[in-house]
Formats: C-alpha cells, sequence, structure tokens
C-alpha cells in the first residue's frame, strides 16, 4: 500500500503521528503542497477533492480523509488501542475526537486559512472577518478543556487516543494561525507538554 502525505500539513501528519503509534510502516509517497502538487492530475485522479492524504490499498482502493484511513490501520493492528477498547470507551474516543475536530482544529483552520497571507491562493475567498470570529471559539473550547483535563491524563480518558492525536496537531497548528494558548491553562500545558514528548509527535 501507499501513503500519499502532505508533509507537515495538519491532517497528513495526524495520520502519520498515528502510524507512528501504531509502529506501522507504509510506503511514503511526498507530495508538495506548497507547489500545489495535491492539485496535480495523478492526485485528482485519486480523490477529486484533492486533499490529501490519500492511502492506496495493493487491490487499488483509494482510502482518503485522515480518520477513515486511521480507522483501517486501528483494524488491520487492533493494538495499541487508538481508538478505544470496549462500546463505552469507543464512544467517549469518538465523542472528544469529533469535538477537538469541530470546535477546536476547525476554528483554528479557518483562523489560519482565512487571515494567514500564505493562504490567498488556497483560500478563495479569504474571508477575514470569518477568521477573527474563530479566534475567540479556540479559546473557548480550550477553557473547556482545562476544566476537562484538571480530572484526567488525556482527552478521553486514562489513555492515548486519536483523540489525543487530533487536539495536538490543533494546537501546533495555533502557531502559525497566531493564536497563543494563556498560560493559566495549566492542565491543558501539562496534557500538550506530555503528548509533544511522545517519540510519535517527532517531525
Amino acid at each position: 500500500m501507499k501513503l500519499y502525505d502532505g508533509g507537515r500539513a495538519p491532517n497528513p501528519r495526524r495520520v502519520t503521528v498515528f502510524l507512528k503509534e501504531k509502529g506501522i510502516e507504509v510506503e511514503f509517497v511526498p507530495v508538495d503542497m506548497g507547489s500545489f502538487g495535491h492539485k496535480s492530475p495523478e492526485i485528482t485522479s485519486k480523490n477529486p477533492l484533492q486533499r490529501l492524504p490519500i492511502l492506496e490499498l495493493d487491490d487499488g482502493t483509494i482510502l482518503c480523509e485522515s480518520v477513515a484511513i486511521c480507522r483501517y490501520f486501528e483494524e488491520i493492528q487492533p493494538d495499541p488501542p487508538l481508538f478505544g477498547i470496549d462500546a463505552k470507551d469507543k464512544a467517549l474516543v469518538e465523542m472528544w475526537n469529533r469535538r477537538a475536530e469541530l470546535s477546536f482544529f476547525a476554528a483554528v483552520a479557518a483562523a489560519f486559512r482565512h487571515l494567514h497571507p500564505a493562504m490567498r491562493e488556497w483560500e478563495v475567498p479569504q474571508v477575514p472577518e470569518w477568521g477573527e470570529a474563530n479566534k475567540p471559539k479556540v479559546l473557548d473550547f480550550l477553557r473547556f478543556l482545562d476544566g476537562e483535563l484538571a480530572t484526567r491524563e488525556f482527552i478521553a480518558g486514562p489513555r492515548y487516543t486519536i483523540a489525543d492525536i487530533t487536539a495536538m496537531i490543533a494546537f501546533e497548528f495555533m502557531k502559525p494561525a497566531k493564536i497563543t494558548c494563556p498560560e493559566e491553562l495549566t492542565h491543558v500545558w501539562r496534557w500538550y507538554k506530555a503528548v509533544h514528548q511522545r517519540p510519535s509527535a517527532a517531525l
């Protein structure tokens, strides 16, 4: 199988971290998103939405979307479990991963895509007002998360899961989006420093 990878871009990086946590090695096909390699005829033929990452299985099946790709690897190699261990745990992981995606990751992405000058050719049209409107949403979620992390080590419970991967990538993405996590959110900072120090997080 082949993984068409976009390097340090947030969604490809989610899969890269997931694979490292699993100890799975696949053939990587690097795609230079900076030169719009994701819009090439080859990539477009595999994913008409022109987004990365893309997993091409040996039988020719194409899987897109980061979480879908991660779920595939979870099924073929269940250990360590990153989507939960039983019905309740899996539901909690799904709940927190969705919260991290919809209320955190998406808001950071909107701020970055609609405010950063380098994104003018990517986000057409850029709507600066929408970018600014998402910054407070990020901070509101971080305050909510800080209260949750006061009672547990990781996002979805006592174990590291895909929810931590999603939230970590979103947290890292705050820097180019020019959003700063308040220092008083000590539980968020404790969590981030811990997940950022895992070998899987190394760039």
